[in-house]
């Protein structure tokens, strides 16, 4: 079948989720979020005044270097789905058939695995959105998004204008869109050594500014050399290193979650894992976290703007296919809240910006922050998504696998830490 666009979209393959897997998640700022991680490490390193919300400490206590690594993509419920093409993320994850909730469920926090000396496992939530820029940023900041004012895949400037955050360069001013320091900058000020790991391609873009400056930046542009640049930085000396790894999302983004292109990039993640857990130095731990996880998405579930009433009353679009950012023309809004709901039914939640931020979906809100938010904001549920055709590039709508809502399969990430 035809994506909206025009392309035909590649055969969806099946990706295993369970049913709890589409159950709705809300962040866990201040108890289990990709927020809380950088202060939570920063605080096993010394920093002052840093909050060890998820109890690292003592976890970690006589390691002096950690290395985080954030798979792009590798949600929890990927876990189990990726575990026969990667063993050692199966082991470190604790995976056998289980699902990656069943396996964490049972454990509490910073216990270890049954059987595997030096190994814990649990999950993180993301914040909201569930998407790359919002949580690289969530994570480098060590804020949620109400305070960084990341706050989507795409959000409308003060001027009318779309700003995607992937394809950000310098205006916006990163410093002032993102104004928060970020915990690497006050790491850094302690006097601990950090290291950024990961593409020339993001090195200076204004995501990468925004997210994770006061980190020196060491390039590697592929699975080997990310492995190599952490294991170089962790050898040198105690200090935080921070690698990236983009691969898993763009295969299931663009193959599907459990395709052929997507397992092979399953066995490129831990062919990394299995040289930073092997080669570790000594007084060293490995977290292992993603920005969230995926589901495939089929052409029957795809709703588009282009047909039908859902671009009534619209004056910008924004967001992402699985959550959108509605901005009205003026007097619509009651008229768009009613029309999407009839029309997406079950497949989306439709509330107004002031209900979104009130609900706690991005943290306590900086008021210079609210006006990026849709005047309409659309979580979708089940396997909807919503594309953009006229609005946004057509490959937008012609993925496979998409991300951004608010159901567990997208906004449950693992924490596994080995040491």
């Amino acid at each position: 079948m035809p994506a909206p666009g025009g392309r035909e979209l590649p055969p969806v393959p099946e990706d295993g989720l369970p049913d709890e897997a589409f159950l709705v998640v809300t962040p866990a700022y201040g108890a289990g979020s990709l927020a809380d991680l950088m202060p939570s490490v920063s605080a096993v390193l010394g920093v002052p005044g840093a909050p060890d919300v998820l109890g690292l400490c003592e976890e970690l206590a006589g390691v002096d270097r950690i290395g985080v690594l954030l798979v792009d993509g590798l949600g929890a419920y990927q876990l189990s789905t990726a575990a026969p093409f990667a063993p050692t993320l199966a082991s470190l994850s604790g995976l056998g058939g289980a699902s990656a909730l069943a396996a964490a469920s049972g454990l509490s926090s910073g216990s270890a695995l049954p059987g595997v000396p030096g190994l814990s496992v649990r999950t993180l939530t993301t914040g909201f959105p569930s998407t790359t820029p919002v949580s690289l940023v969530t994570v480098g900041a060590g804020v949620p998004p109400g305070a960084h004012g990341v706050l989507g895949f795409t959000v409308r400037r003060p001027d009318g204008r779309i700003l995607n955050h992937i394809h950000w360069s310098d205006d916006p001013d990163p410093y002032q869109w993102q104004p928060v320091p970020t915990a690497f900058e006050t790491a850094a000020a302690a006097g601990v050594a950090v290291t950024l790991v990961s593409r020339s391609l993001y090195r200076g873009t204004g995501l990468s500014v925004a997210a994770n400056r006061g980190a020196r930046y060491d390039v590697a542009d592929d699975g080997p050399a990310v492995a190599e640049g952490m294991l170089a930085a962790l050898r040198s000396g105690p200090g935080l290193v921070y690698g990236y790894h983009p691969d898993l999302d763009r295969a299931g983004h663009e193959c599907g979650v459990s395709s052929p292109d997507w397992e092979d990039a399953a066995r490129g993640v831990d062919a990394i894992l299995d040289r930073l857990v092997h080669e570790l130095p000594p007084n060293a731990a490995l977290l292992v976290i993603a920005d969230h996880g995926q589901l495939n998405v089929p052409a029957s579930a795809r709703y588009d703007l282009s047909t039908g009433p859902l671009a009534d009353g619209l004056a910008v679009v924004a967001g992402e296919p699985r959550a959108r950012y509605l901005h009205v023309r003026e007097g619509a809004r009651d008229d768009v809240l009613a029309t999407w709901r009839a029309v997406l039914g079950d497949d989306a939640r439709v509330m107004v910006r002031d209900q979104a931020i009130a609900e706690g979906w991005y943290g306590p809100m900086a008021p210079a922050h609210a006006d990026r938010i849709g005047d309409v904001v659309v979580h979708c549920r089940n396997r909807a998504a919503v594309v953009a055709s006229g609005w946004e590039p057509p490959m937008a709508g012609q993925l496979v696998a998409y991300h951004g809502s608010v159901t567990a399969a997208e906004m449950t990430v693992p924490l596994l830490i080995a040491r």
